[in-house]
Order: C-alpha cells, then sequence, then structure tokens
C-alpha cells in the first residue's frame, strides 16, 4: 500500500520537495541545512519576517551570512506557494499559557492549514516540543478532518524532535545527533534517510513517534531538575555561608559528578517542556512529585533572587525605594538575542514593587522588544558613578570583554555587584548565586 502511494518517494529522498512551516530559531537553520542538498520554501505567517528573509537579514543574528549564500532557498507566507511540496516540516513553537499549560494553538493551526493543501502520498514530520502521544492524538485528526485523506492510508507523518541551541557555534544543527522516526517502518527509514543527508552527527531512529516524542521531552525536563537542585543547594549554601561556585568547583573533581550550575531558567524548552509531560501526567490520573517541584523552585528562583538583593542592600544602608539598579542582559540565555521568557522577568517586576528606578542593558537584544515586555527604553550607553546595584544576568561574551573594573566604574562607593552567573571572582563582586 504505501509502494503504491509514494512511487517517487520511497527511498528516493531526492524527489522529495520539502516545505518547512515556521522560520524562527528552529525552521530557519533546518531551512538552510537542506537548502545546501535541495531546493526548499521556508514558510512563515510573520510577513516582516520572510520580507527580512528574503533580504538576506535574520534579526536573530545567526544566519545572515548563510542567507547570502544560500541559493536553493525561498520564502513565502502565502499558502498557495507551499502547495507543491510532498514533505511539510512543521517548526511552529509550542508555549504554555498563563496556566502553565501546553498552547497547542501553533501547531493545530500549522496542521490546519497543511491538511487544507496535502495530497495523496505526502509527508508531514513534526519538530515542535509536544508530549507523548500529541502527534497522532491532535495533530493527525485535524490533518485527516481539513483533508478528508485518511491517516497512514493516503498520507504519513513522522516526528524529528528538535535540539538547536541557539547562539551556540559549536553544537549546530549538524553537529548534534538528532532522533527520527516514522508512522509506519518504511516511512520511519525515509524520514531518517531524509535527516542523514544533513545532520554528520548521525542519527537515531526511535522505534515510534510516541516514543520519540517522549524522548525529546524528558530531556528537559532532566536538565530542569538538574538545575532545581543546584539552585536549592544555593539556596542552603547561602544561608550557611558558603560559597556556592567553590563548592560545586570542589564536588566537580569527582569524575562522574554533573557539573550543573545555578541559575534562572527561561527560555522555550526548560521552563516549557516539564508543563507538557505533567499535563499529559495528570490527564492519565497521574499527578507528578518530582518534576513539578523541580518547576516551582525554578519558577521561584526569580523572586529569590530580588529578595536577595534587597537584603544585601538594607545591610549596606542602601536606601531600597528609589534605589538606581542596573540590570545587564535581557535574553533567556547568553549570546542570543531573544527575550521572550527570559529568566530576568521575574526579577525586573519584583524590584518595581520596591520602587527601584531600574536601568537595563543588553548589547545585542532588540530593544523594541525589551520596551515592549517591561515597559522600560533599555540603554544604549552606560554612565559611570550612577547605581546603587547591578545585577548581572547574562554571561555574554560582551559582557565578559567588558571586564570587571568597568563594571565597578559604573557603580556609586558604596554598591552591591550580584553575578548570577558566576562571571567574575567572589572577592571581587559582592553577591552571586
Amino acid at each position: 500500500m504505501v509502494q503504491r502511494l509514494l512511487p517517487n518517494m520511497i527511498n528516493k529522498t531526492k524527489n522529495i520537495k520539502i516545505a518547512i512551516i515556521g522560520m524562527g530559531y528552529v525552521g530557519l537553520p533546518l531551512a538552510l541545512e537542506f537548502a545546501k542538498k535541495r531546493f526548499v520554501i521556508g514558510f512563515d505567517i510573520n510577513k516582516r519576517r520572510i520580507k527580512e528573509l528574503n533580504l538576506g537579514i535574520d534579526k536573530n543574528l545567526e544566519h545572515n551570512n548563510e542567507l547570502k549564500k544560500s541559493k536553493k532557498l525561498t520564502f513565502t507566507s502565502n499558502e498557495k506557494n507551499i502547495k507543491n511540496a510532498n514533505c511539510f516540516i512543521v517548526t511552529v513553537p509550542t508555549p504554555i499559557d498563563k496556566f502553565k499549560k501546553p498552547d497547542l494553538l501553533p501547531i493545530l493551526k500549522a496542521s490546519k492549514m497543511i491538511g487544507k493543501i496535502i495530497k495523496k502520498g505526502d509527508l508531514i514530520i513534526y519538530e515542535s516540543t509536544v508530549y507523548p502521544g500529541c502527534i497522532e492524538e491532535k495533530c493527525v485528526p485535524v490533518l485527516e478532518k481539513f483533508s478528508k485523506l485518511s491517516y497512514n492510508n493516503d498520507f504519513f507523518c513522522g516526528y524529528s524532535p528538535e535540539r538547536i541551541n541557539p547562539g551556540d557555534k559549536e553544537h549546530t544543527l549538524a553537529n548534534i545527533n538528532k532522533i527520527t522516526s516514522g508512522s509506519t517502518t518504511q516511512i520511519a527509514d525515509l524520514v531518517d534517510d531524509l535527516y542523514n543527508e544533513i545532520i554528520k552527527a548521525g542519527t537515531y531512529k526511535a522505534p515510534s513517534i510516541k516514543v520519540a516524542e517522549a524522548a525529546k521531552v524528558i530531556e528537559n525536563t532532566q536538565r530542569d531538575l538538574n538545575i532545581a537542585l543546584v539552585n536549592e543547594l544555593s539556596i542552603l549554601f547561602n544561608k550557611m555561608n558558603i560559597d556556592t561556585k567553590a563548592v560545586l568547583d570542589a564536588a566537580s573533581s569527582k569524575w562522574n559528578f554533573l557539573k550543573f550550575k545555578p541559575g534562572l531558567v527561561g527560555g522555550h524548552c526548560i521552563g516549557v517542556d516539564p508543563y507538557y509531560l505533567t499535563h499529559k501526567a495528570k490527564s492519565l490520573g497521574y499527578k507528578p512529585k518530582i518534576i513539578l517541584s523541580g518547576r516551582k523552585l525554578n519558577d521561584n528562583m526569580g523572586n529569590y533572587v530580588a529578595s536577595q538583593l534587597i537584603n544585601e542592600m538594607k545591610k549596606k544602608n542602601i536606601k531600597v525605594r528609589g534605589a538606581k539598579i542596573l540590570i545587564m542582559g535581557l535574553t533567556f540565555k547568553e549570546n542570543c538575542t531573544d527575550t521572550r521568557n527570559s529568566g530576568i522577568q521575574n526579577v525586573i517586576f519584583e524590584l518595581k514593587k520596591y520602587k527601584c528606578e531600574l536601568d537595563l542593558y543588553d548589547p545585542i537584544a532588540d530593544s523594541s522588544e525589551i520596551k515592549n515586555t517591561y515597559g522600560i527604553l533599555p540603554r544604549s550607553k552606560l554612565n559611570e558613578n550612577l547605581y546603587d546595584a547591578i545585577v548581572i544576568a547574562v554571561a555574554h561574551d560582551k559582557f565578559k570583554a567588558m571586564g570587571i573594573d568597568f563594571i565597578l566604574k559604573l557603580c556609586k562607593a558604596n554598591h552591591i555587584i550580584y553575578d548570577l552567573k558566576h562571571l567574575f571572582n567572589s572577592d571581587q563582586i559582592e553577591l552571586r548565586l
């Protein structure tokens, strides 16, 4: 049956015509990599994004050089322009809502759009992070409804979860081992062959879509829990007046000690994926204990950081109300332009409650995005002898290059520097996690 429906695709990846849905941190590098081998269409509903990409501009500052060199990649926001594709790869966001529940609207909208244009024999591969069972329980029914076609008879699905690490120039898409899967044995082989064209590190073919979904969602859940552990240890060691980094450095002398660091947990994966897994667990009548405890602790770290800073200011007789505080770093991770889901948000919102005067500074983030999020226009230039406190929230290379001497010049004589990322030695600053 599969051979009859897919005469040009089975074991012939060269005949696959790819359209990638979503041109963000996941979709764009994927499109650029596939475009080294074949013609690719990149689709996004954001017309401004598409216009910029067609001009060779990546606002995320990750792929400008590659965009200018790519000859086999076109971009569109018009659904009609992807109708001739026979393989649709979905890389849209899968966020959570204000109640910490999965927001499947983007992936379901993408499925609806694809369902309206797919033909017999087409293949839909999802890369967006979801909970185990989501693709076949939620997305496939939408595809069937709007296409009037039958799953695994008329069209087929694959799942190959993204492992993109924004801002990382070493662990790029091609250099990270990739999980693949398919809705039938033959489709699994086809999906695996397709990705092996671009993944130098190789692939791992999972036995089912559900296994691939579960593998992805536990990757970040595991990391979240490990960070939660060192965050709790940091809180404990602070009460004991012990430097956490010194403890971690000592413990790391053992070969099998896991080198996690305390910090604010943000971004679109670590702070989100555990809620997808716990949502599925609750639907089955099981309430996770360890996963939710770790997530709660990490969610509250912003409030802890703010309270630590306020307490230290009081100890040093720095008046809290009206205190001039500089926040250095607004993105969710180092050397990345993305400010969405940044862990520093709760710190800023908490300090606002104390009526502190906040200045925000991030040399690589988009100023308009910062203004929209916090209602504060970020500084483009920093002045000396101005701040009662400085919070170093992100480990940008540019902050390291500034050096502690430059940062000290920004402070008043009586001041606090709170180094959340351990950029500087403990004897150079007043506080660190």
